[in-house]
């Protein structure tokens, strides 16, 4: 009863909000002083911590909150920070000493936090990889599985390395997936502003300049000032329907299933964009396959970690139709063809590894070639769409102006006629 009651309230300790605090102590004697800082639940804790230290507290004081919000930790920040631990394990550092190392080396407040975090429940008496299970924003499950199977095979250091370079490529991979998303998105929606802006804008001005001169303006300038008397009249339509479209269309992505599928299974077939997203699904599902391999995880549970990778439920659901397989005694190959949404080329290397047993080189070499195919493609797709976003922007705002002056022509041939 009593462990069960000492267990209840060291989890209410974990589960109450801390800061950071400094402070300033003095030696018993008072001859010498001392500052620090310290992450406590309030100001009375971290007194009472500085007198079991055997120091008298003078001054503690609370890290005030940023104005806009906590600063959070770049993944590129996190990869610099397991290569750092790799290393210092690998040289014999207690992983305690390790963390306060590395706190010490840290600037950013976002990332300081978080090595104080993980610090505290090591502290506790908790492994590298429990103390990182309470920061799952952070350090997914997979990675939390991988840390344990370090610790359990007493290759740590090796395991973050690992680690490190398989979130150095993953974030690569990520960077350029987005990149292909992203440019395309921006110039269309910078499109569409500029267009926007002349409608509402500038083709009012000629509208007035064209009635104060009361002639009967051509069809082209005509359609062109209804839509923007329209577009003017009705602004709020014109901003917040775009707005609301958005935000709709992303919540019912996140909370409706069905909507989900049909949306991830149309954006596998988009033109040149559906392709690059198919390879670097595959490209993160051979390189976790590669990664969890190595660091020797069952390839039931890497099954289940593996479906969450690729961020499309029509992948996920044949990666889980594939594990069903692998229960049954088959292999993860079978349903992969047979579902049809990996490319044939990497289902039949993976083949070729598990037939050879050599799933961990196969996978790594698969997700070589397709992050390179995926930054080829996204460099391809970018000088494509150039061109061709150009044209049409040309042509829209072309349209716009031959529209306002064929009424300046008209007006100038009958003055020319007239002379």
């Amino acid at each position: 009863m009593a462990s069960i009651l000492n267990k209840d309230k060291k989890s209410a300790i974990r589960a109450a909000k801390t800061y950071d605090f400094t402070w300033e102590a003095t030696t018993p004697d008072g001859r010498e002083k001392k500052k620090g800082e310290m992450n406590a639940v309030s100001a009375n804790i971290v007194r009472s911590n500085l007198r079991h230290s055997g120091l008298m507290p003078t001054i503690v004081r609370k890290v005030p909150q940023p104005l806009f919000g906590e600063k959070g930790v770049k993944e590129g920040q996190l990869v610099v920070m397991v290569r750092q631990l790799s290393t210092m394990i690998n040289a014999g550092v207690p992983i305690v000493q390790s963390f306060e190392l590395l706190i010490s080396a840290t600037s950013g407040v976002g990332m300081k936090k978080l090595l104080k975090g993980i610090l505290q429940h090591l502290r506790e008496g908790e492994s590298l990889s429990q103390a990182m299970a309470h920061f799952p924003k952070y350090f997914d499950r997979l990675f939390v599985s991988l840390i344990a199977a370090g610790e359990q095979g007493g290759i740590l250091d090796t395991i973050l390395l690992r680690l490190a370079e398989y979130r150095e490529k993953t974030l690569a991979l990520n960077k350029k997936v987005k990149s292909a998303m992203f440019y395309p998105a921006a110039i269309i929606t910078v499109m569409v502003v500029v267009v926007v802006i002349l409608m509402i804008f500038v083709i009012p001005v000629f509208s007035q300049l064209f009635s104060s001169f009361g002639a009967t303006l051509p069809l082209l300038t005509q359609v062109v000032v209804n839509i923007s008397n329209w577009m003017k009249g009705h602004w709020y339509i014109v901003v917040l329907v775009p707005i609301a479209a958005v935000w709709l269309f992303v919540y019912t992505y996140k909370h409706n299933l069905s909507f989900k599928t049909v949306v991830d299974r149309f954006s596998l077939k988009i033109p040149v964009l559906g392709d690059i997203l198919l390879k670097g699904a595959v490209a993160r599902f051979m390189r976790t396959l590669s990664t969890m391999q190595a660091a020797g995880v069952p390839i039931m549970e890497a099954l289940g970690t593996l479906s969450k990778v690729s961020g499309n439920i029509i992948i996920e659901r044949s990666v889980l139709a594939a594990r069903d397989d692998v229960a049954g005694g088959g292999r993860i190959t079978t349903r992969l063809k047979a579902d049809g949404v990996f490319p044939i080329m990497a289902t039949q290397m993976l083949a070729i590894g598990e037939e050879t047993g050599a799933i961990e080189t196969m996978s790594s070499k698969v997700a070589d070639f397709y992050e390179a195919d995926v930054e080829e493609s996204v460099d391809r797709l970018s000088t494509l769409m150039e061109p061709m976003i150009m044209v049409v922007l040309g042509i829209i705002v072309g349209t716009l102006v031959v529209a306002m002056y064929l009424p300046i022509f008209k007006m100038g041939a009958v003055v020319t006629h007239g002379g």
